[in-house]
């Protein structure tokens, strides 16, 4: 199970956008995230008429480490460590490690 999924609410932890927080928007296979408006940089792109795109200059988001964010915790306003734990009836779930508290309902 992993720790952090699409649609969660992280924060960044370090970089650049120390202290940001975002939803993340794709998980990517090396160990890296896309998150909505984080680590954003602004990106040459050239144009092409066959297929609509047009070129300029672009905001673009670009991956983060996944070991620089963290699961944000509503209760203590702060990234939160998450741990895997199974409930009584065999139910995987993730959980905060500081208060204990589960994040999947």
């Amino acid at each position: 199970m992993q720790k952090i999924k699409k649609g969660d609410e992280v924060i960044v932890r370090a970089g650049k956008d120390k202290g940001k927080r975002g939803k993340v928007a794709k998980i990517l296979s090396n160990d890296k995230v896309l998150v909505d408006g984080i680590n954003r940089v602004k990106k040459h792109q050239k144009g092409n008429p066959n297929s609509g795109v047009q070129g300029g200059i672009i905001d673009k988001d670009m991956p983060i480490a996944i070991s620089n964010v963290g699961l944000y915790n509503s209760k203590t306003q702060k990234a939160d460590r998450i741990g895997v734990k199974f409930l009584d009836d065999g139910k995987k779930v993730r959980y905060f490690k500081s208060t204990n508290e589960t994040v999947d309902a």
